[in-house]
């Protein structure tokens, strides 16, 4: 009967600490509504000479609604390609159990923004993406191994690695498990 008692809750112990802390940049309560915003994480980096790319991701709760909050950012010494998003992009993520969760982007049509930096050129591409109720709970138990973004003039694939030693922000982390850790603080 111990054996069975200690093996409960240890089951719990495990389950409970599998996902990661809450942490929120943005929590707000007030009359309008309600907005939880977590940290930003790097789901992608690569650099091959001057170019750079980074992807994070973002999770919010605005009034009951998960979204999925996206930057995209290039920095190069040479001219940088807009990258542009409508009411049609869409976000596949293809998870390690062979399902694909796709994501939908609300909004009219962004091209993100330029800026010169250090005598760099830098476009930064900021949108939210909306969960569809199919496959939603598939990303609480299964790690995501690409993601495809449909952009208005071309898609653009991104391989997710399961471990990642950021260049960028000089920190360890498992970019696979994103979902997994974190999905958990946007829900109601």
């Amino acid at each position: 009967m111990r054996f069975l008692f200690f093996s409960f809750f240890f089951l719990i112990f495990i389950a409970t600490q599998a996902q990661k802390r809450c942490e929120y940049d943005v929590e707000v309560n007030d009359s309008i509504g309600t907005l939880k915003t977590t940290k930003e994480f790097l789901m992608f980096e690569r650099k091959f000479g001057n170019n750079e790319n980074y992807v994070f991701f973002s999770l919010s709760n605005d009034n009951g609604t998960p979204v999925l909050n996206f930057q995209l950012v290039h920095k190069n010494n040479d001219f940088i390609k807009a990258y542009c998003i409508d009411a049609k992009t869409k976000l596949f993520l293809q998870l390690e159990n062979g399902k694909i969760v796709t994501l939908l982007h609300p909004n009219v049509e962004n091209c993100g923004s330029f800026m010169r930096n250090d005598e760099r050129n830098v476009r930064i591409l900021s949108a939210n993406f909306l969960f569809m109720k199919n496959n939603y709970d598939d990303l609480k138990t299964s790690p995501v191994i690409s993601m495809r973004v449909k952009y208005t003039t071309e898609t653009v694939d991104y391989i997710i690695k399961k471990e990642m030693q950021s260049e960028l922000l000089n920190q360890f982390s498992r970019p696979q498990n994103y979902f997994i850790d974190y999905l958990h603080c946007v829900e109601n």
